[in-house]
Parts: C-alpha cells; sequence; structure tokens
C-alpha cells in the first residue's frame, strides 16, 4: 500500500457515491450510460472473485464488497427503480463490440491459464474499456450533466492515481505488472477524451 494506491481508491469510491447520490437525489438516471455501469459491475464481479478464495486485508475484503454493492446498486437504480428516466434511445453503444475481443484478449494474454486468472485478466481488459458506451452517449447527445462530468472527473482521477501507484511500486519494489500498466493507460487515454469533450463543448 501506497499513498497513490489509497487515494485512487478513494477517488473511485468518490466517484461512484457522487452518481448514486445525483441519482437518488434527482430520482432521474438521465445523461447517464446504463451499459458502462453494467460493464462495470461485471467488472467487480469477474475480478473480486477471489472474496471466496484469498485473504489479503480487512481493508481490501471491505472495498471489494463496497465496489460490488455500490455496482450492483447503481444499475438497479438505471433499470428497475428509476427506468423510466433512462435515455434508452442514446445509450445505443453496441457491447458485443467490446466483450467479443476482450474476451478473447483474456484467454490470449495472461499471466496463467487459470479460470479465476481469466476473469481476472477479463476485468482488467474490460474495465479499460468499460467508460466507452458513456463517453459515445456525451459526443451523441452533445451534453453532460455538471454531476456527471464531476463523476467521470474522479473515474479519470483515480486512473492517474494508480499510474503514479505502479511507478511508484516500481522504483520502490521493482514490481511490474504488464497487463493491468497496459489496460490502465489505455483507460487513462480515453478520460483524456472525455476532458476533450468537455472542452469543446463548453461545459
Amino acid at each position: 500500500m501506497n499513498i497513490f494506491r489509497i487515494l485512487g481508491d478513494v477517488s473511485h469510491l468518490l466517484a461512484i457515491i457522487i452518481l448514486l447520490v445525483k441519482i437518488h437525489r434527482s430520482k432521474s438516471c438521465a445523461g447517464i450510460s446504463g451499459k458502462s455501469q453494467i460493464l462495470f459491475a461485471l467488472v467487480f464481479t469477474t475480478r473480486y472473485l477471489d472474496l471466496f478464495t484469498t485473504f489479503i486485508s480487512l481493508y481490501n475484503t471491505v472495498m471489494k464488497v463496497i465496489f460490488l454493492i455500490c455496482a450492483y446498486v447503481t444499475v438497479y437504480m438505471i433499470y428497475v427503480k428509476f427506468r423510466k428516466t433512462f435515455d434508452s434511445e442514446n445509450d445505443s453503444f453496441r457491447l458485443e463490440f467490446l466483450l467479443v475481443p476482450v474476451t478473447g484478449l483474456s484467454f490470449l494474454e495472461n499471466h496463467s491459464f487459470t479460470p479465476l486468472e481469466i476473469l481476472w485478466t477479463f476485468s482488467i481488459y474490460l474495465e479499460s474499456v468499460a467508460i466507452l458506451p458513456q463517453l459515445f452517449m456525451i459526443s451523441k447527445t452533445g451534453e453532460a450533466e455538471t454531476i456527471t462530468t464531476h463523476y467521470l472527473f474522479f473515474l479519470g482521477l483515480y486512473r492517474a492515481l494508480y499510474i503514479a501507484n505502479w511507478v511508484w511500486r516500481y522504483h520502490t519494489e521493482k514490481f511490474y505488472d504488464q497487463i493491468a500498466v497496459v489496460s490502465g493507460v489505455v483507460q487513462t487515454i480515453f478520460y483524456c477524451d472525455f476532458f476533450y469533450l468537455y472542452v469543446t463543448k463548453g461545459r
């Protein structure tokens, strides 16, 4: 653990809380991509299966459980509780364009060919592209609510802090995970695209 990892986790959690509070207070999920939230729920589910096999620390376990609960509560709010406010017409990104190549890549490029390791690798690759339906929705509608941009900002900050975490770990521990680092950099580039949209749309 280091300060970049902790701040990254806090930023990630804050992004999710911002989104949940926004939906709860406004009783609307307008402007939010349900497809991106489904992908994030799938990311957490496939990544945190080790909850049943490995105990790392209380912090690790609690954070994993919180992320899982928040992810599924978000999906429930979008598709069940406030489904009448969901903009399905503009949330039209084809998920198979992400799921098929990510699945294939997780079988071809992983640390070890075991079920849990393949699923963990799948979650890393999928997280790097899970935000694309949300970005596609923003580019399609040409607008994003302020609260949604806050959500995306903290998600982008989370990824940037994790890159700093990897640099720190390489410098202090000589630890380097190519799959996580490359996927994280790709994901951060997509958030840079969001900031480009944010500036050009004048938000």
